[in-house]
């Protein structure tokens, strides 16, 4: 086997286990995991808090909920706010708007149950987490975006995890309203949601969640340290620098937001530039955690989970192909990379088409799969440069249907 041969196998190996293996060794981990607890009839509390918990004594919790020119969505959050299964007295509503010029902050000042906390000058969204996080008095604090919609009971079941005192952070879960628009964008991001949703479940229940969606997470206010203003995913740096601290992030499936998918796929690709720019930029200031013989199966989680898709994966998956013509060429090719060719023309034959049918608004799940797939990882590549003229958090917002 020459060079190129064990090139093009190291690639293919980083490809299958980002997506698939991981996947697949991380469900045999929890099998084994859960037998060898069953043999022993040992109790694992953290793992079950979520559903077993019990509801005595409510804590008093802050709903914070950063916005800016949020004014079309104030009405039906506050809806939504007040709709949860929750005392009254004891959820204490917050709305930072630093930097709004529209009528969200005249729309929220119509509930008197909400702090509003607002300044002029719009600094970016973690800034303002910066800033409102210092008015928050209460033991819990569980923040959610205003065009995110809670079922009544996630407050309830948010709590329950923080029965076990080693949960320092509960991610929620995120779900995407496929209905609300159409095309690959609902399509695809939904269905990319059920998969990383379950691949939440699998870390949690091996040890801990690789990190938290800003949509619907909470912490332990104590925990909430200061982030840099210009932080691009605020609530994965939060979430894993509390996990750092030998907290575990608790997956909560009970509790969850529910929000529209993007307009448009031009909509959807500013959000994923910006998240993967995001991803690359936690890498490197979550570097410390790469080191497993201090933080053991939480840096091998994150490194499958997170870390080889925003850096490595992405630039395998586009070798691969060209990697795959020389070998075919190659006289003494073995026909199995002929095979590999055929399979990875279909994929982006598949995906080209799916692109096409997506322009002109003609539904096809199966061709949304791999167009949604290579949309995602040519966006990685595009964040890098995005990362590279990014400067202060602030960005623009995608539209959502």
């Amino acid at each position: 086997m020459n060079t190129l041969e064990i090139l093009f196998f190291i690639l293919l190996f980083i490809v299958f286990y980002t997506y698939v293996g991981y996947g697949i060794l991380l469900w045999i981990l929890v099998k084994i995991k859960q037998s060898f607890l069953f043999f022993y009839d040992t109790d694992e509390p953290e793992q079950e808090t979520c559903r077993n918990g019990n509801n005595t004594a409510l804590p008093e919790i802050t709903l914070f909920i950063t916005a800016y020119n949020e004014e079309q969505v104030v009405n039906g959050k506050m809806k939504n706010c007040h709709e949860l299964d929750y005392p009254k007295e004891k959820l204490h509503i917050v709305w930072v708007t630093d930097g709004s010029n529209d009528r969200t902050n005249e729309k929220l000042k119509a509930y008197p149950d909400v702090t509003l906390l607002f300044v002029p000058e719009r600094k970016g969204k973690t800034a303002a987490m910066n800033r409102g996080m210092g008015f928050v008095t209460t033991p819990l604090v569980i923040f959610t975006d205003a065009n995110t919609f809670i079922n009544p009971q996630a407050v309830r079941e948010i709590v329950k995890c923080f029965n076990h005192p080693q949960v320092g952070c509960v991610a929620g879960e995120k779900r995407v309203d496929m209905y609300s628009t159409g095309g690959a964008v609902s399509g695809g991001e939904g269905l990319y949601w059920k998969y990383e949703s379950w691949l939440k479940k699998m870390d949690y229940q091996l040890y801990s969640a690789i990190g938290a969606a800003g949509e619907l997470f909470a912490i332990r206010t104590p925990l909430y340290e200061e982030m840099p203003e210009d932080t691009l995913l605020d609530d994965f740096m939060l979430s894993l620098r509390i996990a750092m601290k030998q907290y575990t992030i608790a997956y909560c499936d009970t509790a969850y937001a529910l929000e529209s998918g993007s307009t448009d796929m031009k909509e959807e690709e500013k959000r994923k530039i910006r998240i993967s720019a995001g991803g690359l930029q936690s890498v490197y200031r979550l570097k410390e955690l790469l080191n497993p013989l201090r933080y053991g199966i939480l840096s091998f989680q994150y490194v499958s989970h997170r870390v080889l898709r925003w850096s490595v994966t992405p630039v395998a998956l586009f070798l691969l192909f060209p990697l795959n013509i020389l070998l075919v060429v190659c006289s003494e090719s073995h026909p199995v990379y002929f095979l590999f060719l055929l399979l990875q023309s279909a994929f982006y034959l598949g995906g080209v088409y799916g692109s096409f049918l997506s322009a002109k608004s003609v539904k096809n799940k199966l061709l949304y799969i791999p167009y949604y797939f290579l949309f995602m990882n040519i966006n990685v590549i595009k964040g890098f440069f995005y990362l590279k003229r990014h400067a202060g958090g602030t960005w623009e917002k995608s539209r959502r249907a």
